[in-house]
């Protein structure tokens, strides 16, 4: 599709690579709907983007309210083509930590906001797209998760990220073979190392030292560089079903 028709909701979007996928849309001539739970952060983020931008407080594991900012957004934005998960949490845990076992609440919270989440926007978002008209390729929307390079080379402290993400990953295909009948397409993106709010919490000299594990370009990845692959696949129709790599040839060492 072209990237001044895309209506696009978010999760995740008023910060790290949700809102650089909302600038790379609005700064094409598309509208994007910013869903988060950071109430100020996404305020201000869909301020600086304009008026084609809109923030809508959602909680990604709850159903409801993914329904509502869902309906909500496709109703200011005079529809909905596009939605992309990038809401997620990193929370390390190992199995067996100083303080015991790894409490079965920690790794179902990583489920719920991660997978849980991206399954929420994915049945809401297909609910509204099934009823586009189609394009000429009888293309009637577009579904991207975002996954990790952690679905496939899972650290230590990283069983409930990696799980997470390995589902969200696991969940394209199915959903693109199954969705391919109403002409919307499902595709996945695992990020390498990439600076987002996330990294930024990290000493700088812990986050030169990531980025200089990665074969080229031997930094983090940037925000803007996913939005670009964002865009590469909306306007691709024959990338479906498929997950990509972003992540400069890096392949994780087990710590």
């Amino acid at each position: 599709m072209n990237l001044d028709a895309v209506r696009a909701v978010i999760t995740g979007g008023a910060s790290g690579l949700g809102l650089a996928t909302a600038a790379h849309f609005i700064a094409a001539g598309g509208k994007a709907a910013l869903l988060d739970v950071q109430d100020d952060a996404g305020h201000k983020a869909a301020a600086s983007l304009g008026s084609n931008a809109t923030f809508h407080r959602c909680d990604v594991t709850s159903e409801a309210a993914v329904d509502a900012a869902v309906a909500d957004a496709a109703r200011q934005m005079g529809g909905l083509n596009v939605a992309v998960s990038c809401a997620g949490v990193a929370t390390p845990g190992k199995l067996l930590g100083r303080d015991g076992p790894l409490a079965s609440a920690a790794f179902l919270r990583v489920l719920q906001i991660n997978t849980l989440g991206t399954f929420h926007l994915d049945r809401a978002a297909a609910a509204v797209m099934q009823h586009n008209k189609p394009d000429a390729d009888g293309e009637r929307g577009l579904i991207i998760h975002t996954a990790s390079v952690a679905a496939f080379e899972g650290q230590v402290g990283q069983p409930a990220y990696a799980a997470s993400k390995a589902a969200v990953a696991g969940m394209v295909l199915p959903l693109a073979r199954e969705l391919a009948r109403f002409g919307i397409r499902v595709m996945g993106i695992a990020p390498g190392i990439f600076g987002t709010p996330m990294m930024a919490g990290l000493p700088q000299e812990a986050q030169d030292s990531l980025g200089r594990q990665v074969p080229f370009p031997p930094r983090l990845g940037r925000p803007e560089e996913y939005a670009e692959l964002v865009a590469a696949v909306c306007t691709n129709r024959m990338l479906n079903g498929e997950t990509i790599r972003i992540d400069g040839a890096i392949r994780m060492a087990p710590r």
